[in-house]
């Protein structure tokens, strides 16, 4: 029988064997635990089919899913859909600029929609986080266009639960370095003492930083900068908070994960959860990583999927393969460009070209 000590393994009774798989392997060979729903619910049992998890309201289509964040309460899920309806295939990214559609939304734990808010405010909304009292954050990442009659773009908000706007950080349209604007926010998370941390770059060549302000939205300090050396970023996608609070930010384009913290003191990188694109980590330490974008041209040697393991010894004990195409990135596959996890263990991840949202459940 096998044991497995990191990058070593050993025998019962001590006898010598070959060194295990390196982390990068492992990485992609883990077990895999769970399955989407589909056909689980409503009392339905394995095997059985059914309809999708998430239900939008009779008559509305799916678009892109943005952002994905557990509520407060631990099994709510509020969403960024980026619109849709208009005929957009599958395989597209839609956008919100022409539409009506609320693109913040609420399902409740049995996947129909509990509530709704953000007409007419985002072209492209990005990230999403939800903060200790319940309230949630949402970035712009897109603009609008010039000329446009409504103006969009580079902002984080601040809604009530109820979608009541509590702050606004930068300025609708212009976008900018400075301590009061930004250029393609693509996230935010919050401290427990109220301090805003928001991702500033969806784009390698943006201003990859990280941006810190106080609870009450005062210009705190900045750090990360462009480049490729320790604490540098490009195409920061992502962050989240461990429990310990140190700052996990998914540093897309040079494919790994930088960890800071809240000073903006580098930490470390890791390399072996792929390109990542989106990172949750639950109360317990478990680091859950979205990975759409390795293949044979961006990460070559790397699957895209979803990776499963532990924020303090990075340690990936388990790999959700993309099914999908590789090379990319077209209507089939998962392409999970977001994810988040419930207080039960359940992932649910975001799609922006199939354009859909997946629930997924631990069977063994």
């Amino acid at each position: 029988m096998l044991k497995r000590f990191g990058n070593v393994c050993g025998m019962v009774l001590g006898v010598a064997c070959v060194a295990a798989f390196p982390l990068e392997v492992w990485a992609q060979a883990g077990s895999n635990p769970y399955r989407t729903v589909v056909g689980l619910q409503a009392g339905q049992g394995p095997g059985l089919l059914g309809e999708p998890w998430a239900r939008l309201p009779e008559g509305r289509g799916w678009g892109s899913p943005g952002g994905l964040e557990i509520d407060a309460d631990g099994e709510h899920l509020w969403a960024v859909i980026r619109c849709g309806g208009d005929g957009t295939p599958r395989g597209s990214q839609t956008y919100c600029d022409d539409s009506d559609l609320d693109p913040i939304i609420r399902f409740n734990p049995d996947g129909t929609v509990d509530r709704m808010f953000g007409s007419g405010m985002f072209s492209w909304p990005h990230g999403i986080h939800v903060d200790g009292d319940g309230n949630v954050w949402v970035t712009e990442a897109g603009e609008s266009e010039e000329g446009a009659e409504r103006v969009f773009g580079h902002q984080v908000f601040k809604f009530s639960p109820e979608g009541e706007v509590l702050m606004t950080l930068g300025e609708a349209g212009v976008s900018g370095d400075g301590p009061d604007h930004f250029t393609a926010p693509s996230d935010v998370v919050t401290a427990p003492n109220g301090d805003i941390f928001v991702v500033d770059g969806h784009n390698a060549n943006g201003n990859n930083r990280i941006v810190k302000y106080s609870g009450d939205g005062a210009y705190v300090l900045e750090f990360g900068g462009t480049g490729y050396g320790p604490g540098q970023l490009r195409g920061p996608h992502a962050i989240a908070m461990a429990p310990d609070g140190r700052l996990f930010v998914a540093d897309r384009q040079n494919q790994r994960i930088v960890i800071f913290d809240q000073d903006g003191n580098y930490i470390n990188r890791w390399t072996q959860f792929g390109m990542p694109s989106d990172i949750a980590i639950d109360a317990d330490g478990r680091i859950y990583v979205a990975d759409s974008e390795s293949d044979i041209i961006q990460n070559p040697g790397w699957e895209k999927g979803i990776r499963i393991g532990d924020a303090d010894t990075g340690w990936v004990d388990h790999f959700i393969l993309d099914t999908g195409d590789n090379p990319p990135i077209t209507q089939g596959g998962s392409g999970a460009e977001s994810l988040t996890v419930d207080r039960m263990g359940n992932i649910f991840s975001g799609e922006p070209r199939p354009q859909r949202l997946l629930k997924y459940v631990k069977v063994r």
